[in-house]
């Protein structure tokens, strides 16, 4: 696999980075093309980088020329019109497609568990998972009809030192600090999965250039399940205090903040469990052995390490208070 050129089209973001380290650790020629704008994850020593507004063509184009890469990878991709785009400007110049999709594409909420790739792609509450799928329509249409090399990835809440995996990243983790209840949908104890990005980045630079992956699609998660319950408490004593936790409906939740809701009905609110069995068979030393236990005490140790990105959301922080107040009147009037 030396001497493979990829092309990442993003390349500092939270599953791309670690990826292009990776890569170029195992010999891959890689180039990265972005927009040029400070990352809080340094590009690799040995990146190639390119730099252009990956939304205007004249720029995009520009900066590639006439080159050709073995892989090209868009971990920037949400509609149907950048992955045509894509297909535009790559068509023939490259051996392999990759595109970045979401678990949150699969049935929701899923009739059969675990989830395997067979597993029906409907989303009927969340945009931006219904957009991931009108893209995947795009690519298997062009797979289909001209043979594009296309290969598509889902990823479910992939996360790096840089982000709290709960409800309110930060902000959820400086409520618990000040001694503030926090509020985990539902009764917490739906099932949930989460993958360190450097985990991540060891399945997907596997795929890259492999043959039996064109043209197929492959999730790509840890195989730790845990509950919202015992994410948070993690997240707590990682950051030295107790979490004092609020159960809130997702439907509460949805009619504070329709935004937030869609997230929470389109992805959240249901019980995953992953068969990570496809990309095993062709990545067969992917393990993810980062334990949530240890990615919460990195969380900590950065955000503790980088003052200047403890910010807290003062929206969020007031749909907080409300809504644990909601809850908790809610609690005394049924109690009575």
């Amino acid at each position: 696999m030396t001497d493979l050129s990829v092309l990442f089209i993003g390349g500092t973001g939270n599953m791309s980075a670690p990826a292009a380290e990776l890569a170029v650790s195992r010999g891959l020629d890689v180039t990265i093309i972005n927009r040029g704008v400070t990352s809080l994850r340094p590009t690799p020593d040995g990146v190639q980088v390119l730099t252009a507004d990956i939304r205007d063509d004249a720029s995009f184009r520009a900066a590639i020329g006439d080159r050709r890469f073995d892989v090209v990878v868009d971990f920037v991709a949400f509609t149907p019109e950048h992955v045509r785009r894509d297909i535009d400007m790559f068509e023939g110049r490259t051996g392999q497609y990759v595109f970045i999709s979401s678990a949150s594409a699969y049935q929701t909420p899923p009739e059969r568990l675990p989830i395997v790739e067979s597993t029906p792609l409907r989303n009927p509450f969340w945009q931006y998972s219904r957009d991931k799928i009108a893209c995947e329509d795009v690519l298997v249409e062009a797979y289909r009809e001209r043979n594009f090399p296309a290969t598509i990835v889902r990823p479910s809440h992939t996360y790096d030192a840089t982000r709290v995996p709960l409800t309110g990243g930060w902000t959820a983790l400086d409520r618990m600090r000040r001694g503030l209840p926090v509020v985990v949908h539902g009764d917490g104890t739906s099932l949930w999965v989460l993958t360190h990005s450097r985990d991540f980045a060891k399945a997907f630079v596997g795929l890259l250039g492999h043959p039996r992956s064109v043209g197929d699609s492959f999730h790509i998660t840890s195989d730790e399940v845990l509950t919202w319950n015992q994410m948070t408490t993690m997240m707590a004593t990682a950051a030295g205090v107790k979490a004092d936790i609020v159960h809130v409906t997702t439907e509460d939740i949805a009619a504070a903040d329709p935004e937030l809701g869609a997230s929470h009905l389109g992805d959240r609110a249901y019980s995953v469990i992953f068969d990570n069995s496809k990309v095993k068979a062709l990545v067969p030393d992917f393990i993810a052995t980062t334990r949530f236990s240890e990615g919460a005490r990195e969380i900590v140790s950065w955000f503790d390490s980088h003052p200047e990105y403890q910010v807290r959301d003062t929206h969020l922080d007031g749909l907080f208070d409300r809504l644990v107040s909601g809850a908790r009147q809610h609690e005394l009037t049924t109690d009575g």
